[in-house]
């Protein structure tokens, strides 16, 4: 690790040849064959992408290589060296460093003493703080070092967990889904950022299921499927339809909608002028929100991070309460007061943005996690007899099964923790935990973030045929593509206002950029209340 904090200059005993040759690399966890004898190179100044569905071993190898897992088989050559990865200071070390898809952040500290745990000493926080200030700024990903990591939006976390590798000073950069919670505008300052790693001499291994940037930024692909290399391609060179149709084997399946308006007559979720000040000094303030949504909508949020979405689906899940209690109403009913159990009783489903600890708790099985969603829902298998005796229900076991099975969750056991599964395969089990309620009303928080392409079509159909069933659903995201592919109407988030709902069909990425960055303010719908159609 180098004390230069983010210096530049790299002591390589050469630029030609290989950089990272991994040789046979197995890894079983008891039958499960995670990766069966994988082999793959990195040469210097290459970014180099590693492509799989979820639960193909990407995460399992590059957990070997930072030396969060030991392999069971296989070696690794680093600079023409076979070395053992003993842990994730040993891979520092020697010069790989990595950013994981699950932050490993904690919550009450600052920006910057996130950043000095990373360290060897040395540096005072002062200098940690306005080291980390001027490269962040330097690769376009800001920062406030005083910053509560707690307040800050998951992509501003990711900003946090990038910059903080880049002050390790890393030869290799390996990087687990970077842009899943990034702005288009964000992602394009960070390729920026990764060209000039790479004319630096760095390498990169870059996991990604955005097949398009893949396309736009790697030299070369080793794509993995169950836990096999099955070939290697350069993506500039592939469509990223070849791309995904060679990492699942198969077509992915396109998506079908309606045409035509599919709104009910019955307004199922209502927002009256709403505002809430910031709960602190880093958080975003509601101003004056309004929306009406009715069955059979499908409504987009976008917006760049911080903007005020994480608020928004707080307040709309019930984490936020008001006093007002009239100012929200789910099919009729006031819930301003009424916390996040009283609007599940109501059939309201939320997903957030965080998986682990948010959505799910990590060492809780899938049957677990099941249980503490459905245990006050209206589901009367779940409810009644209390915690203990359902926590073995036969029942529970079934759901935990056919939501499985409906989302093609890949898992190691029956009924295995939650942190044990994949980013990708979590998600898609808590995308089926909610959607396996039909709930009236859905509000989902980045719903594809880590999924792979067949999932992500899966995961995006079925909200478009919940809101086809009638349901009412709203999906907050930072990826303009699927916002376009799934809604019937957008909004923008900008400063803690939510723009009026406008026909998807109408609407431009111009028109939402400009809204997204808050150029747009004389179209903000402030007063009036927004009616979609």
């Amino acid at each position: 690790m180098g004390k230069s904090l983010g210096n530049t200059e790299q002591d390589h005993s050469s630029k030609s040849g290989l950089m990272l040759e991994v040789r046979e690399i197995t890894k079983k966890f008891g039958d499960l064959v995670a990766n069966d004898k994988v082999d793959f190179t990195i040469g210097h100044g290459e970014i180099h992408a590693l492509l799989g569905e979820n639960g193909a071993g990407k995460s399992t190898l590059v957990k070997m290589l930072y030396g969060s897992l030991q392999p069971n088989g296989g070696e690794i050559i680093w600079h023409g060296q076979p070395v053992q990865i003993s842990s994730p200071s040993a891979a520092r070390q020697i010069g790989i460093g990595m950013v994981f898809q699950h932050f490993s952040l904690f919550d009450s500290l600052s920006v910057a003493d996130n950043i000095a745990l990373s360290l060897d000493g040395g540096f005072s926080p002062a200098e940690i703080g306005e080291k980390a200030l001027e490269l962040s700024h330097s690769y376009g990903l800001p920062l406030n070092p005083d910053s509560i990591v707690g307040d800050l939006s998951v992509g501003e976390r990711q900003r946090v967990e990038i910059v903080r590798c880049l002050l390790q000073n890393p030869q290799l950069i390996i990087l687990d889904e970077p842009t899943s919670v990034l702005t288009p505008q964000e992602a394009d300052n960070l390729f920026v950022t990764l060209e000039r790693l790479k004319s630096e001499g760095r390498s990169i291994l870059y996991i990604s299921h955005r097949l398009d940037e893949v396309r736009r930024l790697c030299d070369r692909a080793t794509v993995l499927r169950h836990g096999k290399v099955v070939g290697e391609c350069d993506p500039s060179k592939e469509t990223a339809s070849s791309l995904a149709n060679m990492m699942v084997g198969g077509e992915v399946e396109d998506i079908s909608r309606q045409t035509g308006n599919a709104k009910g007559d019955e307004i199922l979720l209502e927002l009256k002028g709403i505002s809430v000040p910031s709960a602190s000094p880093f958080a975003m303030s509601l101003k004056n929100i309004n929306l009406e949504m009715y069955g059979g909508q499908l409504l987009g949020i976008a917006g760049v991070a911080g903007n005020g979405q994480s608020e928004f689906f707080d307040l709309v899940s019930g984490e936020i309460t008001i006093a007002e209690n009239d100012k929200i109403t789910m099919r009729g009913n006031p819930v301003g007061a009424v916390g996040i159990n009283g609007r599940r009783q109501l059939g309201a489903a939320f997903v957030p943005e965080e998986r682990l600890g948010h959505s799910a708790v990590p060492d809780l099985k899938l049957s677990e996690n099941l249980l503490l969603a459905r245990h006050v829902s209206d589901n009367a298998a779940f409810t009644g007899l209390g915690a203990i005796r359902y926590i073995m229900n036969e029942q529970l076991q079934q759901a935990t099964k056919r939501i499985c099975e409906v989302m093609d969750v890949r898992k190691s056991g029956t009924d295995p923790a939650a942190s044990s599964l994949s980013g990708g395969n979590l998600q898609k089990f808590i995308m089926g935990r909610e959607l396996d309620r039909q709930p009236s009303i859905m509000v989902v928080n980045q719903p594809t973030w880590g999924v792979d392409a067949g999932a992500a079509a899966r995961v995006r159909q079925a909200l478009i045929d919940l809101a086809r069933s009638g349901s009412c659903v709203i999906v907050i995201s930072q990826d303009l593509d699927e916002i376009f592919e799934i809604s019937d109407v957008i909004s923008v988030m900008s400063d803690g206002h939510l723009s009026k709902p406008e026909d998807a069909s109408n609407m431009t990425r111009e028109e939402i950029g400009l809204l997204m960055g808050g150029m747009a303010d004389n179209d903000m719908d402030s007063a009036g209340v927004a009616n979609a159609y």
